[in-house]
């Protein structure tokens, strides 16, 4: 689970992984036309993104096709995130509001 926090942890990568969300399996020429970056960066991306497991690859013909694999993110969240149950946040967010509404003066 570190490796892939330590790919989601940069912004590039990140916005990598939104490209392959709203358009999944694109070409390396393609994800780079949304990026500011050499060929050569988003390729050195790309590597760590399959080495967490967050793409994966497949070819066809001459065409190396990216995919988004959402399951590493779906375990983090299965992991981290779903212990905070919603209801509890939002519980505790309405009594934080209402705290800090008694609290201010006239």
């Amino acid at each position: 689970m570190n490796v892939v926090f330590k790919a989601l942890a940069d912004p590039s990568r990140r916005k990598l992984l939104d490209q392959l969300y709203s358009h999944n399996g694109q070409t390396l020429s393609e994800l780079c036309e949304h990026l500011e970056m050499t060929r050569q960066a988003v390729t050195k991306h790309l590597a760590l993104l399959e080495e967490a497991n967050l793409v994966v690859t497949e070819w066809r013909g001459r065409e190396k096709l990216h995919y988004l694999n959402p399951a590493p993110i779906q375990d983090i969240y299965d992991r981290w995130i779903r212990k905070y149950e919603r209801q509890q946040l939002e519980a505790l967010s309405e009594l934080k509001r209402n705290l800090e509404a008694n609290t201010k003066e006239p």
